[in-house]
């Protein structure tokens, strides 16, 4: 690990000149600190910003959903908000990590989260994603566990958050405070980057910005939703796959879809081609086969990861199956 100074910011706006001056944000340190420890992580300065007030979980104006960025994920997923109106969300977070870790680390560290990727974690490996040109020595490397889907000649890597994935499906938001006190709010889909021609750049931050929520947009009621996580292992093992799917049925008909998938993309990766097949009809067996037969449009599979075409396809016609029902 190499030497780096250590900050306890007391209140938002310290918390904020810290971070224009170049300071590096942590708060449950479950990932930053990992990567510190193995030197792919270098920051001179790190900002504690475990004391500032980002902690609660309430209901919007517009009957959407705010989940402060310091929640902890266990927190989050047994929330009776969460449970009740979103359970694709507690069911992401519940299938995450290990309880040490969900009892640790928060929302918005689990969403900024960096790759899984042995060769990004290897500081002798060629990656673009922590040495821009470099290279990168998945794409011929063995490649089992990487991305089919968003992927460039420059980057393979998966996104590793479960929670992410069902925070995309739902459309949440990310909500950023700039040092100037300036807030914004971010779809999710757009603030998590696709590797293209720049691997190195994972989230559409300005300098000095500091996540404080993510907010779930109102959706109709009733909503069915759920996750499936696909995994080498039933514990503390990061996804093959996995679906998050919300749907709205009213009067025998799907009038709403939301899907995405994950542990198949460079970032959570939304399903439209699913979505369209769903909306409209009604719920059957041979739709869900049908509209999960749509998830893998586009994908490029590597030389190791080529299950992950039909594994794909089989999660999601089998969360559909789940969340809407058996007819």
């Amino acid at each position: 690990m190499h030497p780096f100074s250590y900050t306890r910011a007391s209140d938002t706006r310290s918390a904020l000149a810290a971070g224009r001056r170049g300071g590096r944000y942590v708060a449950g340190g479950t990932t930053l600190v990992d990567l510190m420890r193995e030197t792919v992580e270098r920051p001179r300065t790190l900002v504690d910003i475990g004391d500032l007030p980002l902690r609660g979980i309430t209901g919007t104006e517009r009957g959407g959903l705010r989940i402060g960025a310091l929640v902890r994920m266990a927190e989050a997923a047994a929330h009776p908000l969460v449970r009740t109106a979103y359970p694709v969300v507690s069911q992401a977070l519940e299938l995450s990590a290990s309880p040490q870790l969900r009892n640790m680390a928060t929302i918005g560290g689990n969403i900024m989260q960096r790759t899984r990727c042995a060769y990004f974690r290897d500081v002798t490996a060629a990656c673009n994603k922590r040495t821009p040109g470099s290279g990168c020595a998945a794409r011929n490397g063995f490649n089992r566990t990487h991305a089919i889907l968003g992927t460039s000649g420059h980057c393979v890597a998966t996104h590793p958050s479960d929670v992410a994935v069902a925070f995309t499906a739902l459309e949440a938001t990310v909500s950023l405070l700039g040092p100037d006190g300036g807030e914004r709010g971010v779809r999710l889909a757009d603030f998590l980057l696709r590797p293209g021609s720049t691997p190195d750049r994972e989230q559409a931050l300005r300098p000095g910005e500091l996540i404080t929520a993510v907010e779930i947009p109102a959706h109709p009621r009733p909503l069915g939703s759920g996750y499936l996580k696909v995994r080498d292992r039933q514990s503390y093992e990061f996804a093959l796959t996995s679906a998050a799917v919300a749907l709205h049925v009213r009067g025998g008909v799907i009038r709403e879809a939301r899907v995405a998938a994950g542990g198949v993309g460079t970032v959570p990766w939304r399903l439209p081609a699913v979505e369209r097949h769903l909306v409209g009809e009604r719920p059957s067996n041979a739709l869900w086969t049908e509209a999960a037969g749509r998830a893998a449009e586009g994908a490029r599979p590597l030389e190791h990861n080529r299950f992950k075409t039909d594994l794909l396809k089989r999660t999601v016609e089998r969360q559909l199956r789940v969340v809407g029902g058996t007819r």
